[in-house]
């Protein structure tokens, strides 16, 4: 990835992060994109505290197809876990992306999956 592409990013995300953060009632979901695969974390930003967490690569992931695919499942299983936790409405937090392609599906499924946003 070219420096002004993750420099511009980085701006984009320090601008969502001075509006968006995490408390003990709604924390945050936050997304990071790589070429490969795609993880998904829920913090708890009082505490500092990462409360669920799931990529396509941990091994309770059972997705397979396209990534955007990959993406949807891994929403719904984000949901799960934060429902196991005890946790029902989240802040999105889309880390300088886009919203599109893959983090949508993220999203979509992470809905599906009974998150509130």
């Amino acid at each position: 990835m070219s420096r002004h592409k993750t420099s511009r990013r980085e701006k984009i995300k320090t601008g969502i992060r001075k509006r968006i953060s995490g408390t003990s009632e709604r924390p945050r979901l936050s997304v990071y994109r790589s070429n490969k695969a795609i993880y998904a974390q829920i913090i708890d930003d009082t505490e500092g505290k990462t409360l669920v967490a799931a990529s396509t690569l941990s091994k309770d992931f059972s997705g397979s197809g396209t990534k955007m695919e990959q993406s949807k499942a891994l929403g719904q299983l984000i949901a799960e876990k934060a429902k196991a936790a005890g946790v029902n409405k989240i802040v999105f937090d889309r880390n300088g992306y886009l919203y599109h392609g893959r983090v949508k599906s993220l999203a979509e499924g992470a809905r599906e999956g009974g998150l509130d946003f």
